[in-house]
């Protein structure tokens, strides 16, 4: 029971990894994979329809530590809106769209980060979440089959 849950919980954050670091708990491979997609579908949904919410929190951060500097009497310089990883990020999304959006934002940056950044973007369209659903499930299959096939090469 302790190794399901704790390949969730690392499912829920990184979700690339999860499927190697079950199959190094000595999970099956259905059960990897049940695994791993439940805690990452998990996570999408808190983070995809919490979105807002969190993203309202950080503004709200910012704007107490730019008022408490204020008062102290320093001077506030106001961050730059367009740094160099959101700038990355729109040309991402400029270029792949809401498809590559869905599948290699939640993939590669975390599932909670990626998933607040596509529903920023895309919230609005019906589909996004299904789709990354879709894609979650896709890429969980797709790293839980190579870790199964390279396991007998690398580990002996």
């Amino acid at each position: 029971m302790i190794k399901y849950l704790s390949i969730f919980s690392f499912s829920t954050w990184k979700f690339m990894f999860s499927p190697v670091a079950a199959s190094a708990a000595g999970l099956t491979f259905l059960e990897t994979v049940l695994v791993c997609i439940s805690g990452g579908v998990f996570s999408a949904a808190i983070f995809y329809y919490g979105s807002s919410y969190f993203i309202k929190l950080s503004l709200k951060r910012k704007a107490r530590k730019y008022a408490r500097l204020k008062e102290k009497g320093k001077e506030v310089k106001v961050p730059r809106k367009f740094t160099r990883t959101n700038r990355w990020i729109i040309r991402i999304k400029r270029t792949v769209g809401i498809y590559g959006v869905t599948w290699l934002f939640p993939l590669f940056l975390s599932v909670p980060l990626g998933t607040i950044i596509t529903a920023k973007f895309y919230k609005h369209q019906k589909h996004t979440f299904p789709l990354i659903v879709i894609f979650l499930v896709l890429d969980c299959l797709i790293i839980s089959t190579l870790t199964f096939l390279f396991k007998g090469i690398f580990v002996q």
